[in-house]
């Protein structure tokens, strides 16, 4: 008899694409696909999704072309995982009430920052959720919409993220897990693990919040309705469900206490995990994915969109930038640049914070900008991992994924920038990876052997020693032009339009 193979089906929805995997037990990748998607923009500031063409369609999409002639295949577990923290108002249906307010890259709420902050007490707020107020949390997003849109919040009956969205199309379960609910801050409480509701009843007055979970649980099967929707067998155990970072995180193992994650992508992302909460008013501290385990993550506000940016206004593909960069010495040869193109989220929390390139000369080229720019970022990776260290965090196994990893400049600035080696995984298609392996294991299957480490980045004494003073000009770069940057981002407001 020819035994069928065991297969898991994780599924991730990205700012600007979904990802999704078929995976075998033995953690081999049988089939990917990916559908490209945009955000809207409606106002400066504001960054939405819709959820039926965006989030329920692409999983749609990519579910059926995974699933296409592989009747042989037994599917034995599904895992989702989604941008967040997000804010989609739904009816009692489930049904969006308006398109979803995403993450930290919008920034409508900052009346509501500072409002929450004077009611609760900044103090207050960090030493219970255990991280500060900031763009990224949901309480201020919620605040804003119930000042601004009444008519949306006094018809909700569910408040969704985009993998909580999923699960409950696909199971019909109102439930959330415990990282995403304590990214919602200050509606949970990080050290009792769970909803605060003193701060629930203040912020959100009447709103019903979901059931709380582990992403490592099964809290649900495919409905009927849903695998006719879907092409997936009804009765298909179904995950909770996170963030798309954190499930990144669990693609490459980055699981236990001291070890840590930095993603290489259009923003750079650290994660690190912890057996304790440790909040710092720089950071976002929350629970993780393990039942009783805890994460510090820092986000920057660009990174790889920084290197897009500088290569559509120069010219040339990625590899002759990078090789032309590769021979610059480091230093850029005298350059410094403040990678703030988006403001800055961790560890300055500054939206207005701008982007400052010092020390050009007309003897500059484009190798020398490209340069700058990759040491830059590393520059602010250093700063995050020193706040990290000063909440009593420190990394003892640093894995870097994304596709900044490719090529091996980056990487190698990162590390000589920071003194810390990296690990390079073999595998670094995302969080759909995790979304597989979580599935797999709430199924029973032993994961550790899953996409192993494959290279190491080591830190040179010698350029580490060279990076000492830029990174010590580039701290103070920042606080020296800061007042510039808010008047040119107070100018910039004033005469952008909505695109």
């Amino acid at each position: 008899m020819i035994r069928r193979c065991v297969i898991f089906l994780g599924i991730d929805i990205g700012t600007s694409a979904s990802k999704g995997a078929l995976v075998g037990e033995d953690g081999a990748i049988v089939a990917k696909a990916e559908r490209a998607h945009g955000v809207s923009r409606p106002k400066p500031g504001w960054v939405e999704h819709d959820a039926e063409t965006v989030w329920w369609a692409d999983f749609r999409d990519i579910t059926r072309e995974l699933l296409a002639g592989r009747e042989g295949a037994a599917l034995h577990g599904l895992a989702v995982s989604g941008i967040g923290p997000c804010l989609l108002p739904a009816d009692a249906e489930g049904n969006p009430l308006r398109p979803a307010i995403l993450y930290g890259v919008d920034t409508r709420a900052t009346r509501e920052i500072a409002d929450l902050n004077a009611e609760f007490g900044a103090d207050t707020v960090l030493a219970r959720a255990g991280a500060p107020l900031t763009s990224q949390a949901v309480g201020p997003k919620w605040r804003w919409l119930a000042r601004h849109e009444p008519h949306v919040t006094d018809r909700t009956a569910m408040l969704l993220m985009a993998s909580s969205f999923l699960v409950h199309r696909l199971t019909g379960r109102y439930v959330l897990d415990h990282h995403s609910a304590s990214q919602c801050v200050p509606m949970y409480d990080l050290y009792r693990r769970e909803w605060a509701a003193d701060m629930c009843a203040a912020v959100a007055p009447g709103l019903a919040l979901p059931e709380l979970a582990w992403p490592t649980e099964v809290i649900g099967r495919v409905t009927e309705r849903a695998a006719r929707d879907t092409g997936l067998p009804p009765g298909l155990p179904v995950t909770t469900g996170t963030v798309d970072a954190w499930a990144e995180a669990a693609s490459v193992g980055v699981r236990a206490p001291g070890d840590a994650m930095i993603m290489y992508g259009t923003t750079m992302f650290l994660v690190q995990v912890l057996t304790d909460p440790r909040p710092h008013p720089g950071l976002w501290g929350t629970c993780g994915v393990e039942p009783g385990t805890y994460t510090l993550a820092a986000g920057m506000a660009t990174s790889g969109a920084v290197t897009d940016w500088l290569r559509g206004l120069v010219g040339g593909d990625y590899t002759a930038l990078t090789e032309a960069a590769a021979r610059v010495p480091a230093g850029s040869r005298g350059l410094l640049l403040l990678p703030y193109f988006a403001g800055e989220r961790t560890p300055l929390f500054d939206p207005d914070a701008r982007g400052v390139i010092a020390g050009l000369t007309v003897t500059h080229g484009r190798a020398e900008l490209y340069r700058a720019a990759l040491e830059g970022i590393a520059y602010g990776v250093r700063h995050n991992m020193e706040a990290m260290t000063e909440a009593g965090g420190r990394a003892r196994r640093l894995i870097a994924v994304g596709g900044g990893t490719r090529g091996g400049l980056w990487t190698r600035i990162v590390s000589d920038v920071t003194g810390v080696a990296q690990r390079l995984p073999a595998e670094t298609i995302g969080a759909c990876l995790g979304d597989a392996r979580l599935a797999a294991e709430a199924a029973g299957v032993d994961t550790a052997a899953w996409n192993p480490m494959v290279g190491i980045v080591e830190p040179d004494a010698e350029q580490s020693a060279r990076y000492e003073p830029y990174y010590r000009h580039y701290r103070d770069l920042y606080h020296r032009t800061v007042d510039i940057a808010h008047f040119l981002a107070a100018e910039q407001r004033g005469t952008e339009s909505p695109s």
